[in-house]
């Protein structure tokens, strides 16, 4: 919790110069500006006992970070190596006194935040509070409205959905004008809510920090709850049974606007929607190959082929100096999970770092010669699941230089912002065998190919000029 009272200080010290910004150059006063306070509720990921590397709860690995592991780790909270996350005690506290937390759509602890505007030169009002409901959803009509813009009916072509909102500009000078927004319904995760007209009826269906294999009812075995958020803003007196008329006319309420808003059918899956494999959803890259280029870099882990819970292959066309190998190849995650191969000592060398708890290494026997050369890493998933082992296997030029077992895998996510880098690493990296500064391939990476599943299996272990050219077409 101090890490992130800090990083609020920092956030809050550089807003400030935003704004004193805008002050030096004389546009605040004509600037309409909008500070929420959060996206959502203070989150309860961080699991009941806090974690240190926030993707261990979301690869449904929790059970790891015991009291006595996030212990021995204090005094790296914070630190670059850490993906650190509060515990559910903190997220409570500091949504008190609304009930539940981030994800946890259906209660106002979990969606709804404080939000300052200011704008002097285009309202009246100083320091007052405004009572009428509105949601996120009505920034984008908001700002149209009082630039002067129409909603844009098409952009670049593609007809435009309308907007949703409902623009708030009549409260700034307005503090008793009735509510325009009257209706908004909520979900996540099958958490539901909907507010209507100063009623709120809600239900939660899962437990936020539990990401990954959590037993929950039937949808239509949770318990639905009732407040007159007009005289109970923080939810704490439910009224479903003395109001079930009320109840069941909010809930079919839900159910319309549900429809209305393609929020159906309903999916409670958590970590599993990470992997969109198991989530049935569309991805950036299709396929079961990909080519990367020397000098690609900060490529989020959707845009690259995912290699999780399958066997693969990592096949790089490098050219080595006579001064020999060092460096990156090609690299993806960080120091909280990930994979590199790289060269060490001259020699390839693969790492797979499981969720920053274990690294696994495998090294080649032999340096990789001067000139132009494959270096390949073949890993044969174990099956039988999600998040197992495997063994890896070292080529260069095709031939056989290494091979090592990793125990085990990241099922769904290596994580939320570390990327894929080729010919280097930047930010926290995934081997401790060099450091985030310096560690730049020391010849050329022309290309790097990878394979998943079948299209792994090679039988002389090297992608010739021809393979190379009907995966290239394949992207065309």
């Amino acid at each position: 919790m101090e890490v992130y009272a800090g990083f609020l200080e920092y956030t809050d010290h550089h807003v400030g110069r935003l704004i004193d910004a805008m002050q030096d150059l004389g546009i605040l006063g004509d600037t309409l500006v909008y500070y929420i306070i959060g996206d959502n509720g203070a989150s309860a990921e961080g699991t009941l006992n806090g974690t240190f590397n926030e993707m261990i709860n979301f690869n449904g690995a929790a059970a790891i970070e015991t009291p006595e592991f996030m212990a021995a780790r204090l005094d790296d909270f914070g630190g670059p190596d850490s993906y650190n996350h509060y515990a559910v005690g903190w997220a409570h506290a500091m949504d008190a006194p609304l009930q539940w937390t981030k994800q946890v759509a259906s209660h106002w602890g979990g969606t709804r935040n404080g939000t300052i505007v200011h704008w002097p030169n285009g309202f009246n009002a100083r320091g007052e509070l405004r009572e009428q409901f509105h949601h996120v959803i009505d920034l984008a009509p908001t700002v149209l409205e009082v630039a002067g813009l129409p909603e844009p009916v098409s952009v670049n072509g593609v007809q435009q959905m309308p907007l949703q909102g409902v623009s708030m500009a009549y409260s700034f000078d307005g503090a008793d004008e009735a509510d325009r927004h009257e209706t908004q319904y909520f979900e996540m995760f099958g958490n539901r809510g909907i507010y209507h007209k100063g009623w709120t009826a809600v239900t939660r269906h899962k437990t936020p920090w539990l990401l990954v294999g959590e037993e929950v009812p039937a949808f239509d075995d949770d318990r639905w709850e009732l407040y007159d958020t007009t005289n109970d803003w923080s939810q704490a007196h439910d009224l479903s049974k003395q109001h079930p008329d009320k109840l069941h006319e909010l809930q079919r309420l839900w159910l319309i606007e549900a429809t209305k808003y393609n929020v159906l059918p309903l999916d409670d899956r958590v970590g599993e929607r990470l992997n969109p494999d198991l989530a049935g959803r569309p991805t950036l890259i299709k396929g079961n190959s990909q080519l990367l280029f020397g000098g690609m870099g900060r490529l989020s882990e959707s845009s690259v082929v995912s290699i999780k819970n399958k066997s693969h292959a990592v096949t790089a066309e490098v050219v080595v100096p006579e001064s020999g190998a060092e460096g990156v190849i090609v690299a993806q995650g960080g120091s909280i999970g990930g994979w590199s191969l790289y060269a060490k000592d001259g020699k390839p060398k693969y790492c797979y770092n499981l969720l920053g708890v274990q690294r696994f290494y495998v090294e080649g026997d032999r340096p990789i010669p001067p000139g132009q050369h494959q270096v390949r890493m073949e890993f044969a998933y174990d099956g039988g699941g999600l998040g197992k082992g495997g063994n890896v296997t070292l080529f260069v030029d095709g031939d056989k230089v290494g091979e090592g077992r990793v125990g085990a895998t990241a099922a769904m996510i290596f994580s939320a912002d570390d990327t894929c880098d080729v010919g280097m690493e930047g930010g926290a990296v995934v081997s401790e065998d060099y450091g985030p500064r310096g560690n730049e391939f020391t010849g050329e990476v022309n290309w790097v190919q990878i394979d998943l599943g079948d299209d792994a299996a090679d039988a002389d272990h090297f992608v010739t000029a021809e393979e190379r050219l009907k995966i290239a077409m394949a992207r065309q």
